[in-house]
């Protein structure tokens, strides 16, 4: 008999599987008149959880001092690879910084999976990989190969860096639509493969299937309404983080450990506190720059706070650290 092992507990897991439902709704009840406010927000809630990574390792001396190098010269590296980027293509750099964030955001899917997994005890990562891989290609190809996609766009605001990403995607419709047939194929197939390997499986986790399922039916409302779904995978995996962090954090400092950020947790200001005083500290200062500065230093600013989150991320969230895997993993049933 198979039995469901919830990361926080049924309600507060199928909220958040489903987390991104609002925002795709939102989107499409709004129509294009007020798509861009909609859109606006959601980038704007995207751009607050980033640095609440930086918090997480500058605030941690335990956590900083397991890769010190790295975050002692991540910044100037970081930086200067944009303006780099900037100088020689900004398309380039856009298209880098775009491909970059979906696959960042589709890794978090993968390792809220694999959360799942590891509570029922199966290992099947080395097949969810590829195939939620293999969605977000189809995802794309089909974006790109919707003729509806560069039409929307022109009622909406995303942001530069964005439309610049998605512009070229639209650009290179026809061959999107040679490719849609095959990337649709390999998908079907891989998930073919996984959905007949869990349930062969005693040990597979009907919460991970809620989970899976959510995500399928986000890449499916990016296919057919690209707009919608942009909203809604930004969203969503701004509301995971936080949630993640949240826990991971709560977690750690009942531990006695995560140093000023455990302390701060532990205070009472408490782990919802500490995420949401972190993001405001950081986006206001960062709308701040979006007002007052130049195109070049606003970009340049936000595009090297994203790749510190994103690359720090890929640090600290190994669930194969047995303290990381303890603080993700270690919940309700």
């Amino acid at each position: 008999m198979r039995t469901a092992r919830w990361i926080h507990g049924p309600v507060a897991d199928a909220a958040l599987a489903l987390c991104w439902v609002p925002f795709a709704v939102a989107v499409v009840l709004a129509g294009p008149t007020h798509e861009t406010t909609i859109l606006s927000a959601v980038l704007l809630l995207s751009l607050s959880h980033q640095p609440v990574t930086l918090a997480l390792v500058y605030g941690d001396g335990a956590r900083f001092r397991d890769h010190r190098r790295v975050y002692i010269v991540g910044p100037m590296v970081a930086l200067a690879a944009v303006l780099v980027g900037m100088h020689v293509s900004f398309l380039l750099l856009a298209l880098a910084a775009g491909l970059w964030n979906a696959e960042h955001t589709l890794m978090q899917r993968y390792g809220i999976t694999r959360m799942y997994g590891r509570k029922a005890g199966d290992e099947r990562g080395p097949m969810e990989k590829p195939m939620l891989v293999s969605w977000l290609a189809a995802a794309v190809v089909a974006a790109a190969a919707n003729p509806a996609t560069g039409r929307d766009l022109r009622h909406v605001e995303v942001g530069d860096v964005n439309r610049s990403a998605i512009t070229w995607l639209t650009h290179m419709r026809p061959t999107a639509v040679l490719l849609l047939v095959p990337a649709v194929a390999v998908a079907a197939v891989l998930t073919a493969r996984w959905i007949g390997a869990e349930r062969r499986d005693h040990r597979s986790n009907p919460a991970k299937w809620l989970y899976v399922a959510s995500t399928g039916a986000l890449v499916l409302t990016v296919c057919l309404n690209p707009i919608a779904g942009f909203a809604a995978y930004v969203g969503a995996h701004a509301i995971e983080y936080f949630v993640i962090v949240r826990s991971a954090t709560e977690r750690r400092a009942a531990a006695g450990e995560g140093g000023t950020v455990g302390s701060v947790v532990r205070s009472r200001v408490g782990p919802t506190g500490f995420v949401a005083g972190a993001a405001l500290l950081a986006v206001v200062p960062l709308v701040i720059v979006q007002h007052t500065s130049t195109f070049t230093i606003a970009t340049a600013t936000y595009l090297t706070v994203g790749a510190l989150h994103i690359a720090y991320d890929g640090l600290i969230w190994k669930m194969r650290q047995p303290a990381v895997a303890r603080d993700l993993v270690a919940s309700p049933a």
